[in-house]
């Protein structure tokens, strides 16, 4: 008789609900002075009902400079705005949908094996009761320039915004215990600040019958500080190399999001072969716990884009670059490629690893002593041709009597050049995918691949 097999295999069942009012009042007078207020109330089914409704307000105001009298000599502006908003925003994702209430688990038994018929099975708690789970909300202020002249040829958009997270809903860490398996509780943990200044500008820069070329590009600086942790001093993640089995990310207030921690590496010991860490603690050894530090930021100095658009006659191209700055990825790819402490294929770089005494060299010997450190630390700052579209739009009377208004044939290309000093294979990567809190590190991710699509837009 065919038995069940336990391994992935079960069921899973679960429903959410929200519920939401919202209101608005706008004002404008002589489309010079504007005004907007906001209120939406929304309520979660995952948050206890005591906690259940949260009010965010919102508004803002706006001067149309142009429409002023004084501004009348100034005919080559079309339109000048500056804008001020404030506003609260609530966000309740990211949590389970049955959080606030206590959980069991169930051991699965084989009834239908001998001696298994009147076996009770076990029930475990499967979380912590967080009855006192709230709202995460966010409070942003701005302040802002709407741009417009030459006939609307140049667009220009300037924005400063300063954001502060408060009761961030996170996993928070429980202090270990033989007693209890559960490690974390979901609570409103910390609080976060984000402030920037954001540049868009767009410019029709030829115009022709013939040919035109219109330009957009933007760049956006911001700076992040977790400023607050209640209930756990720091919080460490990121696990790199299994060799290693440590963790190179420590969130903690002060600090940015993500940053990255360890050892500062001083080369390589001509004698040991060995890398050579720095004394922080000045206790006349390095590589001890207390020689640890902050080693690396993945937030970006800034990032930046720009799009071209450009059109001969029925020939449409489109050329998009992107681009980051001031970013540092850990290239844990490389613990693993460059490591020499299993059999893994290596890369040629160990070629020149350390292999006698005296030997002066930037790579340690094999079996070196390996830790998280600034050894693996590169600068991921690049600029990258991110997509390159070529069309052509075919026109004639026979399309058109047959009801075809557009007939486009097109080629794109993704990915098709990069310009980095990151020796890995993609600087645009993240082991941990869009998490906030672990950005940046390299662990043998699959890289943003080439690709070239050929199609046809047809249109009846």
């Amino acid at each position: 008789a065919n038995k069940i097999d336990w391994n992935n295999t079960g069921s899973a069942g679960s429903e959410w609900g929200i519920m939401s009012y919202f209101g608005r009042i706008a004002y404008n007078y002589d489309s010079r002075y504007l005004l907007t207020v906001n209120v939406r109330r929304d309520g979660s089914s995952r948050l206890h009902p005591d906690s259940r409704w949260g009010t965010f307000p919102s508004m803002s105001g706006g001067w149309r400079i142009s429409s002023e009298k004084f501004m009348e000599p100034f005919s080559w502006i079309d339109d000048l705005k500056i804008r001020v908003g404030w506003g609260k925003t609530g966000n309740q994702s990211g949590i389970h949908d049955y959080a606030y209430l206590q959980r069991y688990t169930i051991q699965r038994l084989a009834w239908f094996e001998e001696g298994q018929e009147n076996v009770l099975p076990t029930i475990s708690s499967a979380n912590l009761r967080a009855k006192d789970l709230k709202w995460e909300t966010t409070t942003q202020t701005n302040v802002g320039i709407d741009f417009t002249a030459f006939n609307n040829r140049l667009n220009v958009t300037l924005d400063y915004y300063f954001k502060r997270t408060k009761d961030m809903l996170m996993n928070v860490t429980m202090p270990s215990s033989g007693a209890s398996s559960i490690s974390s509780i979901q609570r409103n943990e910390g609080e976060m600040e984000n402030r920037g200044f954001e540049v868009a500008i767009s410019t029709k820069n030829i115009q022709g019958k013939i040919f035109s070329w219109d330009t957009y590009f933007n760049i956006s600086f911001n700076k992040n500080e977790l400023t607050k942790l209640m209930y756990t001093p720091m919080y460490e993640d990121g696990l790199t190399s299994d060799h290693v089995n440590a963790k190179v990310v420590r969130n903690q207030p002060g600090r940015p999001l993500g940053s990255f921690y360890g050892y500062i590496s001083d080369g390589v010991d001509p004698e040991t072969g060995n890398l050579i860490y720095r004394d922080l603690d000045k206790n006349g050894v390095g590589g001890n716990p207390g020689d640890q530090t902050f080693i690396g930021d993945p937030n970006p100095d800034f990032t930046f884009g720009m799009t071209n658009t450009l059109s001969w006659k029925n020939f449409n191209l489109s050329v998009f670059l992107k681009g980051s700055y001031g970013n540092d990825v850990y290239n844990a790819s490389r613990m693993e490629s460059e490591g020499m402490f299993d059999d893994k294929n290596q890369t040629t770089v160990v070629l020149d690893r350390w292999k006698i005494p005296g030997q002066i060299t930037q790579i340690p010997k094999a079996g070196f002593n390996m830790k998280n450190s600034t050894y693996f630390m590169e600068d991921g700052s690049y600029l990258r041709v991110k997509t390159i579209t070529l069309s052509y739009n075919f026109k004639s009377k026979f399309l058109s009597k047959a009801g075809i208004t557009r007939l486009q044939p097109y080629f794109t290309a993704n990915h098709l050049l990069t310009w980095t000093s990151y020796s890995g294979m993609d600087p645009e990567v993240n082991q941990w995918g869009n998490s906030g809190a672990v950005q940046g590190i390299d662990w043998g991710t699959y890289p943003h691949s080439k690709s070239f699509v050929f199609g046809i837009n047809i249109d009846f």
